[in-house]
């Protein structure tokens, strides 16, 4: 993807919701990426929405042309005061979006907002679907394997695992 067809990556806003909610619930009723059964609706995604920006953590879309083609966000890890500083990030693209940089550049310009708010540790938790491109898009960024959920996921008729990998963002960012 070069500099003119990358996607404009901007904070979410409300008037954004309704298309975050139908990618959200596409990877739903579809895929395995994440282990809601029901997808949730526009009012939740404003909850979501008011609760990270409350707390400083960014809430990015990835749009070309006025079409939503992604979005991210950091959430709490846990919600001990000791994990202040430990987040999660949270990627989905649009149908027929991946393989195309749309992910990458999304997660690059979370990751950097990420630090200016002072993160120091990112986990991502990915589903082990026999699918690479998420891990690989992390990998990218600097995240490693940092341990394994065995069977944790019942979806579509199968037990599925879990993979965490982190990232530190106390060095120089990768390249």
């Amino acid at each position: 993807m070069d500099a003119t067809t990358a996607p404009r990556i901007r904070p979410a806003t409300a008037e954004d919701l309704a298309a975050v909610a139908a990618v959200y619930a596409h990877h739903v009723e579809h895929g395995v990426a994440t282990f809601d059964l029901e997808a949730p609706g526009t009012a939740w995604w404003a909850a979501k929405l008011a609760d990270l920006d409350s707390a400083g953590w960014p809430f990015l879309v990835a749009e070309d042309d006025g079409e939503l083609l992604g979005f991210a966000y950091l959430a709490p890890w846990r919600i001990k005061p000791a994990y202040r500083q430990t987040v999660e990030d949270t990627i989905y693209l649009a149908p027929g979006r991946t393989g195309r940089g749309t992910g990458r550049v999304l997660l690059g310009e979370l990751l950097a907002r990420g630090r200016v708010a002072g993160v120091r540790q990112v986990i991502a938790v990915i589903t082990d679907s026999g699918d690479p491109a998420s891990l690989e898009l992390h990998g990218r960024f600097g995240f490693v394997e940092a341990g394994r959920l065995r069977a944790v996921g019942f979806k579509h008729g199968r037990w599925l695992d879990t993979l965490l990998v982190q990232a530190d963002l106390t060095g120089p960012a990768p390249a």
